[in-house]
């Protein structure tokens, strides 16, 4: 990480000519369990990751937003008193959208200073350990201080997740910036995606000699196109049918009553939400009575839910969990919002390099392309480095 922050801290003095004000950081996120769930008002169970995304940030005498980062050629520009979705465009509708949603919040943007902003990252890209939120958390905790604006984290997650909905066009829910800005070492935020109630619940990972193996199959996804927007549709639909607010109201009892009024592929989708929201509760209390090596068949069972029912894996993903389960995992899923992305495994830590060779073989054996594989720990959330 101190290489990262100085980093920053140099990109930023070159590109703007001046020392910054301070720098922030956030982290990525990996979800233990609970996909799709969120934006039915469900439970998820994500933490944060050891890999974040660092900006350094400087005071403007004018009212003018300056962003620049490591992973982009150009400095995007906006004056605060224009920010609006549908200005914004490509990689800054990130950050920018951070700054319009805090002013739909009910801050006064109009007395704000501007800020010039400098963004490196080492969460990776479209492997579903969400790099946006990372920008996201990152920006909107920086912004929150150096504006003076006293917003608590929950509220900052929720500003994080109206600007990934409206300037950015993806229609996630609060997971992955409350998993940003809320996580905590070594452990795990338990969710209500309804009342955003958290509960840090301890993951034992190290004390049970067990790691968490990401396997990117480097299948890019993205959020704001169809696939995405055409499940939530099916879960809205669902719910309207089944006469409840959303499908966190519905228990696995009531699925009976919901294949008798739904079409096939409604039926599907809702059940993965019903059932997972349960896994979910199964893992929290698994984990606190009984340790992280009782989670393996939930999280088994996740995957072959958003297999089958929710139909968002790919063969990537499908063969990765498949080597990760033959080559000694106690349990492994896709994660995140699918359709690409990532897989995780949960393994004994000594068999962690023969599952990654394992991988390497299989997925040189379908001849799809070279997978990355790399442990991560569970971290603590957005905050300010210096």
């Amino acid at each position: 990480m101190s290489d990262i922050r100085d980093d920053v801290k140099a990109d930023f003095n070159e590109l703007y000519g001046y020392e910054p004000h301070g720098v922030w950081s956030a982290p990525g996120r990996v979800n233990l369990i609970g996909e799709h769930t969120d934006y039915n008002e469900g439970f998820v169970l994500p933490f944060a990751i050891n890999k974040r995304t660092v900006l350094a940030l400087g005071l403007r005498e004018d009212g003018i937003l300056r962003i620049a980062s490591s992973f982009a050629d150009e400095v995007a520009e906006i004056a605060i008193s224009d920010l609006a979705p549908e200005e914004l465009n490509g990689w800054s509708a990130y950050p920018f959208g951070v700054a319009w949603a805090i002013g739909q919040f009910g801050a006064d943007l109009a007395g704000v200073p501007g800020v010039d902003i400098f963004i490196d990252s080492v969460v990776p890209v479209g492997a579903g350990l969400s790099s946006s939120a990372a920008i996201e958390s990152a920006v909107a905790l920086a912004l929150n201080d150096v504006w003076q604006l006293g917003f608590d984290r929950p509220t900052l997650a929720k500003i994080g997740q109206l600007a990934e909905n409206k300037a950015v066009g993806a229609p996630t829910g609060i997971m992955d910036q409350s998993a940003s800005l809320l996580g905590k070492k070594d452990s795990a935020v338990f969710l209500d995606c309804r009342s955003l109630e958290a509960q840090v619940i301890d993951l034992g990972f190290a004390a049970a000699g067990l790691e968490l193996l990401i396997i990117d199959t480097g299948v890019s996804h993205s959020h704001s196109t169809g696939g995405y927007a055409s499940r939530r549709a099916s879960c809205e639909e669902g719910a309207r049918v089944m006469g409840v607010p959303a499908l966190r109201d519905l228990t696995v009892d009531d699925l009976p009553r919901a294949q008798e009024l739904l079409d096939d592929e409604t039926f599907r989708r809702v059940r993965h939400v019903v059932t997972e929201d349960q896994r979910v509760l199964d893992t929290v209390r698994a984990l606190r009575e009984e340790g992280p090596a009782a989670i393996g068949e939930l999280m088994d069972a996740s995957h072959r839910s958003m297999r089958d029912d929710f139909e968002i894996s790919v063969p990537e993903l499908d063969l990765a969990v498949e080597t990760a389960l033959a080559n000694g995992a106690i349990g492994a899923r896709m994660t995140g919002g699918g359709f690409g992305g990532a897989a995780i495994a949960l393994i004994a830590s000594d068999a962690v390099s023969r599952l990654q060779v394992a991988i390497d073989g299989a997925f040189a054996e379908h001849g799809f392309g070279q997978p990355v594989t790399f442990t991560v720990s569970a971290a603590d959330g957005a905050v300010r480095e210096s």
